[in-house]
This record gives C-alpha cells, sequence and structure tokens, in this order.
C-alpha cells in the first residue's frame, strides 16, 4: 500500500521556522519525484518545491525562494521541507506527493499524503 505522511506542521509566529517531514512507503522511493504543494483556505492548491529523488535536483516556486529548502534522507525514505523565514501568507495545508522526477505541474503526481497545517501568525 502506497503511503506518504506528513508531519511538522504547527502554529509559528512570523519569522520563525518549521522543518516538514513526508515519509514514502509502498513504492521505488528512488524512481519518483516528491513535491510539496500548500493550499490556502479559498485558494488553488499550488505547488512549493519538488525533488528528484535520483539524483537530487530541486525546483522552487519564487515566493518561497531562498526560504525554504527541500532535501531526502533516501535511507529513511523521507523528504524534508525547512521552511525559514515564515510570513503570515505561507499559511495554508501542505502536502506531499509523488510523481514522475521533475515534475513541477500538479496533475503528475500520483500519490498524496493527507497533510499538514502550518499557521504563521503575524
Amino acid at each position: 500500500e502506497v503511503q506518504l505522511v506528513e508531519s511538522g506542521g504547527g502554529l509559528v509566529q512570523a519569522g520563525g521556522s518549521l522543518r516538514l517531514s513526508c515519509v514514502a512507503s509502498g513504492f521505488t522511493f528512488d524512481d519518483y519525484g516528491i513535491g510539496w504543494f500548500r493550499q490556502a483556505p479559498g485558494k488553488e492548491r499550488e505547488g512549493v518545491s519538488c525533488i528528484s529523488i535520483s539524483d537530487g535536483s530541486t525546483y522552487y516556486e519564487d515566493s518561497v525562494k531562498g526560504r525554504f529548502t527541500i532535501s531526502s534522507d533516501n535511507a529513511k525514505n523521507t523528504v524534508y521541507l525547512q521552511m525559514n523565514s515564515l510570513k503570515p501568507e505561507d499559511t495554508a495545508v501542505y502536502y506531499c506527493a509523488a510523481g514522475p522526477p521533475g515534475a513541477t505541474i500538479e496533475t503528475w503526481y500520483t500519490y498524496w499524503g493527507q497533510g499538514t497545517q502550518v499557521t504563521v501568525s503575524s
């Protein structure tokens, strides 16, 4: 059974940091890319960052460049999203998803986690 389990969300003040984790199971981790997406209330889900597990290449959405860092621990089948200098506009439910390596389009992602809430207070 394929599973993606996110954790690490919470409430933080503006300027603070959080690290999200996404633990994957049920598929060959190295064959996939893992993406982080977020959905704020009343808004569409948007891509934040993604990483190709096999070669470590990464992509960041412009609004998070320089503040967020995506990484993977292949031995643990885990992808992290380190979020620094958080802003109230980063408030959203954050999801991780598995899809083709290098995929930047949401519809290419096959497997999804349940999401973790991130709330940034001003």
